[in-house]
């Protein structure tokens, strides 16, 4: 058989804060020759790594090979907003998607599964709370009609007897210093990650049991005489079945094409402050995390570590049908990020900014993953749908059980899904999405 050639490998757009103040502990393997494995793992973010270790509790003789094409933290598993989101925002209004109430129940079902599965990691591999802090997150308001979908967010965590609290204005300057927020919604229940220092402890807690390989992709696959070859550009992974946690970059190995969107995402982090005087006064308290009430709205973090403390922003989006933008869309979207950040801290408006990156996120148009059996013993956990610290989780847990034929309940419903529907071709695709993007941010106004 012709081997398939893979299209295109993972670029870094700029570099991310987190991996930035990550500090790993273990040095970098790369492959270096040819292996026989009785699993090759593609990818050693979320999915890959969580496949991983399903792998070993379900298969702890076998041998399990993970590949990829950069770094721990460096590619889009470190570039995240750090949050592992419990409650999805399709409980509080059809602007984020759609879905009844018993879908939305099955939605937090499965979230609470992928956040108790790493939850167990992180206690086994010793994350500290800086790693790994299960605090919950606000949903912060700073207009009118924040407010409103605040407010049908509340009741409908009332209406599926969730936890929550209301935050007035005053709380919410009492939390973040500022008097930009008018209220908020806190929910107990999400957990608040440094993704970049969860997937490199997550990695080094494998280790000993799965050989991980860094800085090197996969730049051919194949099925000969029943098995898989990966070739890579110093050697070769030879194994039965492979599953592939590569996200939205499954297409370019030449699968789901013409269904996933391709969607960066923006972020800049500041350089470190003083958590006292007028830091501490200008910034609130010494960590807190805020969603925006609007889909569309500005992601905001406060972390301190050691008396320092940095804030992290997270808005604006662009679909592309490129893995990398350019250095004038990055100091664009930087700047946009300076005055988003200026207009909820003016205090700090001294504080540059130390990292700015985007981060490629995978939607399809009906908000299902690209999962399954793809070819014979090739399986596919990829398409988070914007939630990839969760999702990608639970969808390479899922993975690891489908391909060892393990049954169980959760599996059963996480099957239950169609294929990704197809995009409109391009150009269309793009200017219509970019459109949509465009539209929805102009409406978010002052949220982002």
């Amino acid at each position: 058989m012709i081997a398939k050639s893979v299209q295109r490998l993972p670029v870094e757009n700029g570099i991310s804060g987190w991996e930035a103040i990550s500090r790993r502990s273990f040095p970098i393997r790369s492959l270096d020759g040819n292996v026989t494995a009785d699993w090759l793992i593609v990818g050693a973010g979320f999915a890959g790594l969580s496949a991983a270790r399903r792998l070993l509790e379900l298969r702890p003789d076998d041998k399990i090979v993970i590949l990829d094409a950069g770094e721990l933290g460096k590619g889009t598993s470190g570039r995240n907003s750090g949050f592992m989101i419990d409650v999805p925002h399709t409980l509080s209004s059809s602007e984020y998607s759609s879905g009844g109430l018993d879908a939305t129940r099955l939605e937090m079902e499965q979230n609470r599964f992928a956040i108790a599965f790493a939850k167990q990691a992180a206690e086994e591999y010793g994350m500290s709370r800086e790693t790994f802090d299960p605090a919950g997150k606000i949903n912060a308001a700073a207009t009118a009609r924040g407010l409103k979908l605040n407010q049908s967010f509340g009741e409908s965590l009332t209406g599926a007897s969730e936890k929550h609290s209301y935050l007035d204005a005053a709380d919410m300057r009492e939390i973040t210093g500022t008097e930009f927020y008018r209220g908020g919604i806190y929910t107990p229940g999400a957990v608040l990650i440094q993704p970049a220092d969860y997937i490199r402890s997550f990695a080094q807690g494998l280790s000993g049991r799965v050989d991980i390989f860094e800085r090197s992709a996969v730049t051919s696959l194949k099925r000969e005489n029943g098995t898989w070859i990966a070739t890579s550009p110093r050697g070769k992974v030879v194994a039965p079945k492979v599953i592939m946690g590569v996200n939205g970059h499954i297409d370019d190995f030449g699968h789901y094409r013409g269904r996933l969107m391709h969607i960066f995402a923006y972020a800049s982090m500041t350089a470190p402050f003083s958590d006292d005087g007028v830091g501490r006064k200008a910034s609130g308290r010494e960590k807190w995390a805020l969603l925006p009430a609007d889909a569309m709205g500005a992601t905001v973090r406060k972390i301190t570590s050691a008396g320092q403390s940095r804030i992290v922003i997270r808005t604006k989006y662009t679909y592309e049908t490129t893995v990398a933008v350019t250095e004038r869309r990055m100091a664009k979207m930087a700047k946009a990020h300076r005055a988003s950040l200026d207009a909820r801290f003016p205090a700090l408006d001294g504080i540059p900014f130390d990292h700015s990156w985007a981060g490629r996120l995978c939607l399809s148009l009906n908000h299902v993953p690209a999962f399954g059996e793809i070819e014979e013993g090739l399986y596919s956990a990829c398409c988070e749908n914007g939630l990839g610290t969760v999702k990608s989780t639970l969808a390479g847990m899922m993975a690891a059980e489908l391909a060892t034929g393990t049954s169980s309940r959760h599996l059963e419903q996480y099957m239950d899904h169609p294929e990704p529907s197809r995009l409109p071709p391009e150009p269309i695709a793009w200017l219509g999405i970019n459109s949509v993007i465009r539209l929805q941010e102009l409406r978010a106004g002052r949220e982002g």
